[in-house]
């Protein structure tokens, strides 16, 4: 038998390699001889890099860039064997590089994802995949542009500062230093957002509020994003502010397409893509797959169900490990998840599933393999009489 494990991160307690390998130990104790091929799995957010480097066998670069407050953190990003860079925005410009006191869109930048993107023109790379899940950003991606040569500046001719909130004070965009590199380069940017810029469903108003911002201050950088879109309009002669996806990581998404005529794909896709995903399929007999939370909101753009209607390509069974249950996990069955096991046995803490996660998804595992022997033992006995 071969199986195909391929799971999202269990956000907070497991990432999705530390899920597959625990997937794996539970799968061995039940099916010892089992061909077991882990291909841990992301959506543009947090983890793209790790399992893409794994899956292709990449390497990783490391480099010191400004980190979403204007500090200096230290970023990774992927080198593919095929020539191609992976970067994740959340990397340099993330949410998890700050304290929940810190957050603040008003001031938070891109400005350390356009150094990474810089850095990977820099090296001769012109195939760039972008995961933009994550940011702490609220700047239209400005800060990724000036990185790459953009200027902004308010009446008087002096450069903005860092942040969303400066662009209330944007009067002209120059673009005659951007890189010209760009103009070479495929830019893909892994994005299951389809907002627009701004208003009611845009990047201010809906994500915001994660990113530390109070209901006066998004209200004002609404404004702000619905100024910078007007002025790009005038000035570079770009509708942008209601293209979907232009809100993506507090319209970083908008940034990408207008300063480096970047393609945005959804997330899943691009990474299985990325992955030759469907090349692993074709002899296998079994997908397990799973994230944290399976519900109603897992059937758009969330890991197990990308995962899903690749395997039904082939005629796969899947199933689903989750940390929780949610109200309408059930419309996942039609989007090609048979079934969803809960890796919690019984009553427990919160803190105590996460906190022991890894050795629940192992059992859980080990659980849903034994149920398969029992039919395929049923299914023996059934031709044998």
């Amino acid at each position: 038998m071969k199986i195909i494990i391929a799971p999202d991160s269990f956000k907070g307690s497991c990432t999705a390699i530390t899920v597959a390998s625990a997937t794996e130990r539970g799968v061995k104790k039940a099916y010892p001889d089992a061909k077991v091929v882990k291909l841990p799995v992301a959506d543009g957010g947090e983890g793209t890099v790790d399992v893409l480097v794994l899956a292709a066998g990449g390497e990783y670069r490391e480099l010191e860039v400004t980190g979403p407050l204007g500090g200096k953190v230290v970023a990774n990003y992927g080198i593919l064997p095929d020539g191609t860079a992976i970067i994740e925005a959340a990397a340099a410009s993330g949410l998890p590089l700050l304290p929940l006191e810190r957050r603040n869109p008003w001031f938070t930048t891109t400005y350390g994802t356009g150094e990474l993107i810089k850095a990977a023109l820099d090296q001769g790379y012109r195939r760039i995949v972008i995961g933009i899940g994550g940011s702490a950003t609220n700047d239209g991606g400005a800060g990724m542009a000036r990185a790459l040569g953009v200027s902004f500046r308010d009446q008087y001719g002096n450069e903005l500062g860092f942040g969303g909130g400066e662009l209330g004070r944007l009067h002209d965009v120059d673009i005659r230093d951007l890189d010209p590199r760009l103009k070479e380069a495929e830019i893909v940017v892994a994005c299951d957002v389809a907002n627009p810029l701004c208003g009611p469903e845009g990047a201010s108003l809906v994500y915001g509020p994660q990113k530390g911002g109070t209901p006066e201050m998004l209200k004002e950088l609404d404004r702000n994003l619905s100024r910078y879109a007007r002025i790009i309009s005038r000035q570079l002669g770009v509708e942008i502010a209601d293209l979907p996806g232009a809100g993506a990581a507090g319209g970083l998404g908008a940034g990408l397409m207008i300063f480096c005529r970047a393609k945005l794909k959804p997330g899943i896709d691009t990474v299985l893509d990325a992955m030759n995903f469907d090349h692993h399929l074709q002899d296998a007999d079994l997908v397990i797959t799973g994230e944290g939370q399976i519900d109603g909101q897992s059937v758009y753009g969330k890991v197990p169900v990308g995962v899903a209607r690749r395997a039904k390509k082939f005629g796969l069974p899947v199933l689903a490990l989750a940390g929780s249950i949610g109200d309408g996990a059930g419309k996942t069955a039609g989007y090609g998840i048979d079934g969803i096991l809960s890796i919690v046995p019984g009553p427990i803490s919160l803190q105590a599933s996460m906190s022991g996660a890894e050795t629940l998804i192992e059992k859980a595992a080990e659980r849903a393999m034994r149920v398969i022997r029992i039919g395929q033992n049923l299914g023996v006995r059934h031709l044998t009489y």
